[in-house]
């Protein structure tokens, strides 16, 4: 199950109340998984750890007698090629270094511990959960590189968004890839949602009717598709700081959300488009797809060290469930086990 965060502004709320509401947000939409269905927080726990099996495998240096630089060396190389990138790799070994001289670690697995809880601290910052509710409607601008799984996430967002009480509308704002349209409709049909397109239309246009069709039918939520693009070409990139401003003229507080949806397996160069699409469109999360390949933890690492913008999902396949919230301590577990 998703996990989302619902601030109250008059919609109804279908969560019980918490008890101590929050001065930011009034309730969770719903428990952490491990306590809703402990059977599917393991079955995608255990998901997770089989898509980082090959980073697993890099660094399990652990159970070789080694002295101590040699381990440290091997470490290095380790990280650098799980995509950790040189910043965050050099904190890490640091902090090992220092963790492991203050508490007199010698056993390997206690090292291996030690590592994965200064992981886990490093990636900390990034988690954070989607906050709902706090906007009629919350409108989602998500752009991407074409195959980093873009349409496909739109539409398991807009299912689970469906499942925690909230009506969805889809804009086609991707009419450079010829087959975006229909995917997104193939989707919008699947999950009974209403998709605004324009044959050969302006993007910025169809984001633009999104929003007023919204806000007077008093839509949740608009999720706006934009044309995959790479951050090297300057005129789509462009294009897109066109939609936001347009979607700004629609609503002035919106977008609310810019997501960036990165493919897990293309290691510093994810990183790479972090950068540029912040810059250029102020990113507020990402998602992390495809962590299922031959993808490489590491690349949240160097995300955490360079551009620490929240990572709302990580994805391990092509399944609804296989899309969940991003958890620093799930992640270093899977990827340290």
């Amino acid at each position: 199950m998703f996990s989302f965060f619902r601030k109250k502004n008059g919609i109804p709320d279908t969560a019980p109340p918490a008890e101590t509401p929050s001065t930011i947000m009034d309730t969770a939409t719903s428990a952490p998984p491990s306590q809703e269905n402990p059977e599917e927080n393991h079955s995608w726990f255990d998901r997770l750890k089989a898509g980082l099996s090959k980073t697993s495998a890099n660094l399990n240096i652990f159970g070789t007698a080694m002295l101590e630089d040699e381990l440290y060396e091997e470490l290095e190389m380790a990280l650098l090629t799980s995509d950790a990138g040189i910043e965050a790799t050099e904190q890490l070994l640091y902090d090992l270094r220092e963790k492991v001289g203050k508490e007199r670690l010698t056993r390997p697995e206690d090292i291996r511990e030690a590592l994965r809880q200064l992981l886990a601290k490093m990636l900390k910052p990034l988690e954070k959960k989607l906050e709902i509710g706090r906007e009629q409607p919350l409108v989602m601008m998500i752009t991407g590189v074409n195959g980093a799984g873009k349409t496909t996430t739109i539409g398991k967002l807009a299912r689970h968004l469906q499942a925690h009480g909230q009506s969805v509308l889809l804009a086609a704002g991707d009419t450079f890839r010829a087959a975006a349209r229909e995917q997104l409709a193939i989707w919008g049909d699947r999950n009974r949602i209403t998709v605004i397109s324009q044959e050969s239309g302006d993007p910025a246009a169809v984001a633009f009717d999104a929003v007023q069709s919204a806000r007077a039918k008093e839509i949740d939520v608009v999720m706006v598709d934009t044309a995959g693009r790479l951050p090297t070409q300057m005129h789509l990139m462009e294009e897109l700081k066109k939609i936001r401003r347009v979607i700004g003229k629609g609503m002035d507080t919106a977008p609310h959300e810019v997501l960036l949806v990165i493919d897990g397996n293309t290691g510093q160069n994810a990183l790479a488009q972090v950068r540029a699409f912040d810059d250029a469109l102020k990113l507020t999360g990402l998602i992390v797809t495809k962590l299922d390949g031959t993808a490489r933890g590491g690349i949240l690492a160097a995300i955490a060290k360079n551009r620490p913008i929240p990572v709302y999902f990580i994805g391990v396949g092509e399944k609804i469930e296989d899309l969940q919230p991003f958890d620093a301590e799930n992640f270093t577990r899977a990827l340290l086990n």
